[in-house]
Order: structure tokens, then sequence, then C-alpha cells
């Protein structure tokens, strides 16, 4: 792990898709580990608001001598989020991320983070990652990811790993059951890029690359998923356009 006189990443504003190129699927590589901090940011509504959040959330339901995960980590804000809401130096943070080049920066970040628990960084798939003893967990933009048949079985084993009285909080990008609030929440969405400065090319350009690795599906089947998976309460806690975060708590 980096010392703490580690030198910050460079950071590079996204353009990746700025110009005209030829079509190819979406991939958390070295290009877009680079721009990532400013790609999710003008990207997902809401994003700087979920990230504050997720310290508030972890430090009500952490528990004394539990693991906390963070699962697809990419740059760790969400890791550092959970890091400095947890007040317990007995706990364990793993954060897992199968991209070398998003572990290899995560490093960095945490190395000059001002917090001392420590953190444990695996270069893992998060469907097969060790997971156990958990209060909370955190998958901010992940499962969408995720092949749609693998994430009930990822999704039980989060919660067959979760402490009674533990949380899972789940982030992500939905669609809606009416094709009419479908098409206004997508105009709205784009709108909110455009006004981040994305250009008309770069919005239809990415969309074309991430349609096919990004499987969005509806609040309902979230909700009722993650009942199967074994969650007793699950509840909406924050939502921008097709944007949105839920609480997954087993009962104590």
């Amino acid at each position: 792990m980096a010392s703490k006189q580690s030198v910050p990443p460079e950071q590079l504003t996204d353009r990746l898709f700025a110009t005209e190129r030829n079509p190819e699927d979406f991939r958390f590589d070295a290009s877009v580990a680079r721009v990532f901090p400013d790609m999710i940011r003008r990207s997902v509504p809401g994003y700087t608001t979920i990230i504050p959040m997720i310290e508030v959330i972890t430090e009500q339901y952490v528990q004394p001598g539990s693991n906390c995960y963070d699962l697809g980590c990419s740059l760790g804000a969400s890791t550092l989020a959970m890091r400095h809401g947890i007040p317990h130096s007995d706990c364990t943070l793993v954060g897992v991320d199968n991209s070398s080049a998003m572990i290899e920066r995560c490093e960095h970040y945490v190395a000059l983070d001002d917090n001392d628990l420590p953190v444990q960084l695996r270069c893992e798939d998060i469907l097969t990652t060790e997971l156990s003893k958990a209060s909370v967990t955190t998958l901010n933009y992940t499962l969408q990811f995720v092949p749609p048949e693998q994430r009930l079985p990822l999704l039980t084993r989060i919660a067959n790993a979760t402490l009674p009285g533990g949380v899972l909080i789940l982030s992500e990008k939905i669609r809606f059951e009416s094709d009419a609030e479908q098409d206004i929440q997508t105009r709205l969405h784009h709108e909110f890029k455009r006004a981040n400065g994305y250009s008309d090319l770069e919005i239809s350009q990415k969309r074309a690359a991430i349609e096919k690795v990004l499987i969005p599906e509806t609040l309902a089947t979230h909700k009722a998923r993650l009942q199967d998976a074994g969650f007793d309460q699950v509840l909406v806690w924050y939502q921008c356009f097709n944007f949105v975060s839920m609480l997954a708590i087993k009962n104590p």
C-alpha cells in the first residue's frame, strides 16, 4: 500500500467520447480510471450527495468487530466515506474491484486520506470474493454491470454474510415501468449531462458503448430480488432522475 507521502494520481477531464470512435463496449480500463472522478461527477446526478451520505449511513449501522465491504470500489470514494463513518477500531474495511487500474489508483487515495482505520484492497471478482460478518456493505453503481442472471446469487451471498441489524447500500441506474416516464427521465438525465459540459456526440457515443454492459432494471425488480436474497426491509433513501440508492436491512 502507498505511503502517507503518496502523490495524488493525475485526474483528467473526461474526453473519452469527444471525437468519433469505433463502437466498442465500455470497459473499466486505465483510460477510464484516469478520468473516472470527472466522469462520474458529470454523468451521475446526485453522486456528490450520495457519497457523504454513505458515511452517515455507515455510522448508523456499523457494528463493533464486524467487516465492512465496498464491492466495486473503483477509486475508493465510497470506501473512504465508509472509513470516516466507522468509529470502531476493531472493524475491518475491505474494498474490492476487478480492475487493477482502479485498485492501483485507489491505493493512492487511501494513503492520502487522513483516517487511520486500515483498508484492505482486493483486486478480485466481487462474485467470488470472500464475505463474512458484514455489518455494512456498499454496491455503489456496481450491480448494474453484473450479468442479470448473476445478480441474485451475489445478493444472496451478501445477505448470508450480513449480521442481524446489518445493511446493504445499493445505488443503481434504473428503468421505469412506463415508457412515458422512461422518456422523461432519460431526457432529464441527458440535460444534466449537457449542463455539465458533455456534447451530444459524447452522450450518444457513451450510451452506445455502455448499453450492452450496463443493464438497468425497475425499482420493483430490485426490491423483490433483495427480499428474495434474504433482506427483511428495502427502502429508497435517495433518487434523482433515473438514479436511486436503496437501503436493504436485515432485522436484528
